[in-house]
């Protein structure tokens, strides 16, 4: 499969928007993330040493989106987000391939030391995902979050660059 990421320009906006609304997937998201054009576009205008959303593309088309933002700039860490497949190319593993890519670009490429996700705990999905692509798991948030009307958890993983694979 020919899984490729790259950064988002404004003419993936309207990808990006439908994403990030789409029915089956802004449950997982977080709540506070951008969904209307003009907030993704401020994203996209961010510096990109300082945040960035990719597109997952599988030979070309656009399938899903990734992101981070520097946590702490002194001790190079990343805090991922946004981590999302459109339904239509879910059960290929994408988000797996995607992750790595990633992974490999922000500790190679921008010097990120640490990479680090947090996952709403009713996210087995999410939670396997971060697994297989090499997370450890470092924590919970214990009934961190209001979502959907009832108080949840935050289950917290963490990436050192030397356990990135090549």
């Amino acid at each position: 499969m020919n899984v490729e990421i790259r950064r988002a320009t404004p003419a993936d906006v309207d990808f990006l928007v439908e994403l990030y609304t789409h029915e089956e997937v802004e449950p997982f998201l977080a709540a506070s993330r951008a969904k209307d054009r003009e907030s993704v576009l401020a994203e996209l205008a961010r510096d990109p040493q300082d945040a960035g959303t990719f597109v997952i593309e599988v030979g070309g088309e656009r399938a899903g989106t990734l992101s981070f933002e520097t946590a702490n700039r002194r001790s190079r860490i990343a805090s991922l987000g946004a981590i999302a497949v459109h339904p239509d190319f879910r059960g290929r593993r994408l988000a797996d391939e995607a992750s790595r890519l990633f992974q490999r670009h922000l500790i190679r490429d921008l010097g990120f030391h640490r990479l680090q996700l947090e996952i709403y705990g009713f996210n087995d999905r999410a939670i396997a995902h971060a697994e297989r692509a090499g997370f450890v798991r470092e924590g919970v948030r214990r009934r961190a979050y209001l979502r959907h009307g009832e108080w949840v958890d935050g289950v917290l993983f963490g990436l050192l660059a030397e356990e990135v694979k090549n």
